[in-house]
């Protein structure tokens, strides 16, 4: 019988499809929520760096509403997250995931080499682990 390996044993980058969603330095959470729709994202980068330093979810646009801000008017940078934590592309679902749960985070960036090439979700994650689970019944 051949070993097929387990879902959390393949590298993170081959679950950072989609391209990673920006928005300008200057811009408003309402911006953002923009982005979020647009690009049927989770969270977007703020700025232009090519290893940013501003995340903003949707749980942070959630807060300004929730808070009765007006979203037009809050800047993305004032409620982003600044400490962002990153992965190599060689990680594996499995370390990627640990990472994620130790730190009570649900994005993380992907990098090789250096520069962003992608943000992985526990969504993502959640998607990878329920189709090995799917293919593979107890």
């Amino acid at each position: 019988m051949t070993d097929i390996p387990s879902a959390g044993s393949i590298p993170v980058s081959e679950v950072t499809g989609d391209p990673v969603v920006r928005v300008a330095a200057d811009a408003s959470v309402a911006d953002v929520a923009q982005a979020i729709i647009h690009g049927e994202v989770g969270a977007v980068v703020v700025g232009s760096d090519e290893r940013p330093s501003a995340l903003v979810s949707e749980r942070d646009v959630a807060a300004v509403v929730a808070a009765g801000d007006d979203p037009a008017t809050v800047r993305a940078i004032d409620v982003a997250s600044k400490n962002l934590i990153w992965c190599d592309a060689d990680t594996t679902i499995d370390q990627a995931a640990v990472r994620m749960m130790n730190h009570y985070i649900r994005h993380i960036l992907v990098e090789r080499s250096g520069v962003l090439i992608g943000i992985v979700s526990a969504r993502d994650l959640l998607g990878v682990y329920g189709a090995d689970a799917k293919s593979n019944p107890l």
